[in-house]
């Protein structure tokens, strides 16, 4: 599903990765990350696919929101366990959103 969003501006946050072989309890954390995410002051949405690499971009209201998401306990735990075991290799951009538009049939 295609996030809905506001009238821009705002933050979209890409986070782009290749996984590792060893991903025991991946799949769990990334659940819960979408669950914490959503009860996040600023959060707007998500979109996520997975074939070889993995994309996921948030939507976030603005950055102040975003550092907060970043800092939050769980979320950094899942950051560190990413690092230690699951991903190969990993980047996230920050980007203001200053125009959209779309089409839905």
């Amino acid at each position: 599903m295609i996030a809905p969003t506001p009238n821009p501006p705002y933050y979209a946050v890409i986070f782009t990765n290749y996984l590792t072989e060893n991903q025991d309890g991946y799949h769990e954390m990334a659940e819960r990350m979408v669950e914490l995410a959503k009860e996040q002051s600023g959060y707007l949405g998500h979109e996520s696919v997975r074939d070889q690499m993995g994309i996921t971009i948030s939507y976030w209201r603005d950055l102040e929101s975003i550092k907060k998401w970043k800092e939050e306990a769980e979320h950094q735990l899942a950051q560190q366990l990413g690092r230690e075991q699951w991903y190969q290799s990993f980047k996230t951009r920050i980007c203001l959103v200053e125009k959209d538009y779309g089409f839905e049939r």
